[in-house]
This record gives structure tokens, C-alpha cells and sequence, in this order.
């Protein structure tokens, strides 16, 4: 099923079929849904080989008489419409730099059953934040070295009895990053692969132990980057292939 069908049988669901029917003229939901899907795809970006950002910020323009009727449905329409959007990102791969919002408004310009979309992305510079899910935890990489282990000093705590007290370190430049093994009893896995030291792709997964670790990057309105030391962000370039490019 597209994800227009599962829209449309999503709204009959949230509005009353009765009041439905009055919208024999003018703009349809489905019309405003496939409208934003468009805007994403021809606004979609690539920033980097494995990065595609999309704006998350709509301005859904209509004549004044649609406008009325819209609004008439009341949060169900807004609930069902940014469904759709964040469902066609993920389906697209595209990423967001921040939470998605989309708004009705009255366009005395436009005609009745015309519509236009206006979009952007989150104000600000956009950057990409590091972050791993271990445990069911998401921990954001705010230092340019993390440390995971079973020990209390390292920066992320495991319950994982078959690690060690500090097993890998993640690097990451607020662009690029890399996984090293701090010389563990039982060794890192990287996507399957045992390593010393690798570049470390998005959604990459590490495993020590039992636990396993998945590395992400997520788009975000930039905060100051973590200083890497010179020699550790040279490395992570020269990895090549698993390396985050600029």
C-alpha cells in the first residue's frame, strides 16, 4: 500500500465520514499530502555521499473558502500530514535538521482547489550530531573521545560482564568518526569485521562482548564542534572508505 492510500485511510479513520463528503469542491487532504511529499523530494539535498537533507519546515498557502474547510478537520489533518512527511523521509532516507512543522494559511491570491507549499530548512548552520544506542540508551558523542566499558569510569557504563573496564573509545570530530579497540580481553567487531581501529560509517554497528553498539549521525542546528587532537583527525581521513567525508 503507497503511502497516499495508507494517508487517505488514516484521515477517514480521524474525521467523520459524513462531514467528509462536503468537500465535493475545492482542496482534498490527499491533494495537501501528495503536494508535500513533492516539496520533499525536489527540495532534498545531498550533502554528503550518505546524507540527504530535507526541509522540515512547511507553509501550506490556499484560497480562503479551502482554507475554511481545512481547518475545519481540525488537529486530525495536522497529526495525519506530518505522519505522512516524517514516513516518506525515512522511506527516502532523507534526514531532518529539526523537528518537523507544517501550518495552514489563508492566500486571498490563490483560487479555489489551488494550492502552494512553501518550505525550508531549520534556521540556523546545520550540523551533524554523533550519537550511539547502546542498552536501549541513546548517549550523544558531546567529547571528541568516549570510552565504553564495564567500568565506572568510562563515560558509558555496560552491564556486559564479557567486556572490559574500559573496552573501545569512539573518536568523533563532529564530522568524521572512528572506532578503536583499547587493547580488550575479547576484542571489537565492527559490522561483523574484528578491528584494531576502523573509520566508522553511519549507522555502523560495534560489538564488545554480548552488547552491540550502533553509531549514527543525526542532522541538527550546529553547536560548537569538539576539538580532536590533529593526529587523531588526520587518521580518521586517511581511513578512507568508512570515513565521513567533508
Amino acid at each position: 500500500m503507497g503511502l497516499l492510500d495508507s494517508f487517505e485511510k488514516g484521515l477517514e479513520r480521524a474525521v467523520n465520514s459524513a462531514f467528509a463528503k462536503t468537500f465535493r469542491s475545492g482542496i482534498q487532504p490527499v491533494e495537501i499530502a501528495s503536494a508535500l511529499r513533492s516539496e520533499l523530494d525536489k527540495k532534498a539535498a545531498v550533502v554528503t555521499r550518505d546524507r540527504i537533507l530535507a526541509p522540515n519546515t512547511f507553509v501550506v498557502r490556499m484560497a480562503p473558502a479551502d482554507y475554511a474547510n481545512m481547518s475545519s478537520l481540525g488537529a486530525a489533518l495536522g497529526d495525519e500530514l506530518d505522519t505522512l512527511v516524517q514516513k516518506h523521509a525515512k522511506a527516502q532516507g532523507y534526514t531532518f535538521a529539526g523537528p518537523v512543522g507544517i501550518s495552514l494559511e489563508s492566500d486571498d491570491s490563490l483560487s479555489t482547489g489551488t494550492l502552494r507549499v512553501d518550505s525550508q530548512t531549520a534556521k540556523g548552520t546545520v550540523s551533524w550530531r554523533g550519537v550511539v544506542d547502546v542498552e536501549g540508551k541513546r548517549h550523544q558523542l558531546t567529547k571528541s573521545r568516549t570510552v565504553i566499558g564495564r567500568g565506572t569510569d568510562a563515560d558509558i557504563t555496560i552491564s556486559d560482564a564479557g567486556t572490559s573496564r574500559k573496552h573501545v573509545e569512539i573518536l568523533w570530530d563532529g564530522e568524521r568518526a572512528m572506532v578503536r579497540d583499547l587493547g580488550s580481553t575479547n576484542g571489537t567487531m565492527l559490522n561483523g569485521r574484528k578491528v584494531a581501529e576502523a573509520a566508522l560509517p553511519t549507522d555502523s554497528t560495534v560489538t564488545i562482548g554480548r552488547t552491540d553498539i550502533v553509531f549514527r549521525v543525526i542532522a541538527q542546528s550546529a553547536p560548537p564542534k569538539p576539538a580532536m587532537p590533529a593526529d587523531d583527525a588526520t587518521r580518521i581521513f586517511n581511513l578512507g572508505e568508512g570515513g565521513l567525508p567533508s
